[in-house]
């Protein structure tokens, strides 16, 4: 076996000239999995080459994976995703995995970004204040899940009702309505995050739902689950798939007889 002309064509449009220690050391494995992942996969996808490496990036920090996360970050950079781009995909991980996990990213996207000759900090992308932000994250919130925001503030106890209030303000208003990425992108990001952290089911459905209602269709979530398998393996693929039919079931085709 060798590796295809297609994956090897994949490979270098990410990491051109790169030198693989593990085709030295694992050749047979870097064939299996070079041939699956730039080749075979890429092949079952509608997604152009930069939403791809954006999920797959937004992926690895939901795996934990910062060795790989590093390697993708320059990867993103070759294919034209912008410095900007690259810190509003980890800024987005933040409200879902919590600081203690994206710490170690933060500083790894400033090496590789220094590392590229890129001065630091970069340009702002906040666009709320401390007056205005739960105004603009509910309005946000309820853009892109409609009436569920009202129904989750009305069936919060009231000593709990202060969570309902800090996702607002913070995960919405503090992120979502941010410079750099569009909505649609986040949004499909999010998604990406959710199902690589894995045993968040309730949270996956419902940003599922939330992909829905502002335009990212069943067949979008499925092409980038697949584009996610090399990453996160089977388990939480096959989960994925799940909870996007328990959300959007198949439609059953109809058989007419014509006599």
């Amino acid at each position: 076996m060798s590796i295809t002309n297609t994956a090897q064509k994949n490979h270098e449009l990410l990491f051109p000239n790169h030198k693989s220690t593990l085709k030295v050391t694992d050749p047979e494995f870097i064939e299996l999995f070079d041939n699956f992942a730039f080749d075979e996969v890429v092949a079952n996808s509608q997604l152009d080459t930069k939403t791809r490496v954006m999920m797959i990036l937004g992926s690895t920090i939901g795996c934990q994976a910062l060795s790989e996360y590093k390697v993708m970050v320059s990867a993103a950079l070759n294919v034209g995703i912008t410095a900007i781009e690259v810190k509003e995909i980890l800024y987005q991980a933040i409200p879902y995995m919590g600081i203690a996990k994206v710490f170690d990213f933060l500083h790894a996207t400033n090496e590789v970004l220094q590392g590229r000759g890129i001065a630091l900090p970069l340009e702002g992308q906040s666009t709320t204040t401390p007056e205005n932000r739960f105004e603009k994250g509910l309005e946000l919130q309820k853009t892109i899940f409609g009436e569920m925001i009202d129904t989750m503030y009305k069936q919060s106890p009231i000593n709990q009702l202060h969570v309902q209030k800090l996702l607002s303000a913070n995960c919405f208003g503090d992120y979502y309505t941010r410079n750099g990425l569009d909505l649609k992108t986040r949004e499909l990001l999010t998604f990406c995050i959710i199902l690589s952290l894995g045993g968040c089911e309730q949270q996956l459905k419902g940003h599922i739902q939330g992909n829905l209602n502002i335009g990212n269709d069943k067949e979008l979530l499925i092409d980038t689950v697949t584009q996610l398998l090399p990453y996160v393996g089977y388990p939480r693929t096959l989960n994925a798939l799940k909870c996007i039919n328990d959300v959007i079931p198949e439609e059953k085709t109809i058989k007419i007889n014509i006599i």
